[in-house]
Formats: structure tokens, C-alpha cells, sequence
């Protein structure tokens, strides 16, 4: 599934946005576990990320209708967007719940300050379509 671009407006890419991965070769295809980014207000996480070749899983296409892009939020939570009862319904179906569990399509960033997120190296989409 392709991502679905929001038509939001974006400011310029001044938030700093740090990305923790616990399995980055199958994330990125590098060994790296931390990409340094910056953000734009008014960007998704997942969009940040898939953007910086960070593929992220989103089978729904980041249209908050499954929880593939399941992420933790470490720190900056005040700088994203609120979570939505949609999101909510839907972050309760990923594994590994946690307090600071959200979507990545769902977080929306809204303020500059820096924004810290962890993807699990379980999210995986088990039944991701191969290319053809």
C-alpha cells in the first residue's frame, strides 16, 4: 500500500526529530539505530519517515485504519498532535501496548520542539503483499 499524503500545509523543516530503531537493516537496509531528521509542522511522523527512507509499516496506507505503524513516543509528546478515540481504537489493537504508544500517521507535528520516537523491531506487516 502506498502512503497517503495529507493535504495539510507545512511549514519549513525546523523540528528535530529523532528516529530509534530496534531493527534498522530491515527498516532502512543499514545498521544505523538512530536517524537525526527534521521535521515540518504540520508532517506525520510516518510521513517524516517514509520521506528519509525509514519504511515504516502502514498497510492502511496511514489512514488510521490499522496499527502497522505503531511507534513509541519517547519524548515530545506535547509537540504532536492529540490522539484521536479513532486512533485510540486502533493503537489498542498493536502488540506491545504502552502509554506512549501511538500511530506514526496519526501524529501530527504541531510545535518545534524536538520529538523523540522508538519503532519496536516487531512491527512488521506479516502479511505485506510482495512486489510484483
Amino acid at each position: 500500500m502506498t502512503l497517503k499524503h495529507s493535504d495539510r500545509p507545512k511549514g519549513p523543516a525546523i523540528v528535530p526529530v529523532t528516529v530509534h530503531m530496534e531493527d534498522p537493516e530491515s527498516l532502512t537496509g543499514t545498521a544505523s539505530p538512530t536517524a537525526e531528521l527534521k521535521g515540518c509542522k504540520g508532517q506525520s511522523l510516518l510521513e517524516l519517515a517514509m520521506e528519509h527512507g525509514i519504511n515504516i509499516e502502514h498497510a492502511c496506507g496511514g489512514v488510521c485504519a490499522c496499527s502497522t505503524c505503531h511507534v513509541y513516543v519517547e519524548s515530545g509528546m506535547q509537540n504532536l498532535s492529540e490522539s484521536t478515540e479513532a486512533e485510540e481504537d486502533r493503537v489498542e489493537e498493536a502488540p506491545g501496548l504502552q502509554r506512549n504508544s501511538r500511530l506514526s500517521c496519526q501524529c501530527v507535528i504541531e510545535r518545534e520542539g524536538a520529538v523523540v520516537f522508538r519503532i519496536p523491531s516487531w512491527n512488521r506487516n506479516a502479511v505485506k503483499e510482495l512486489p510484483h
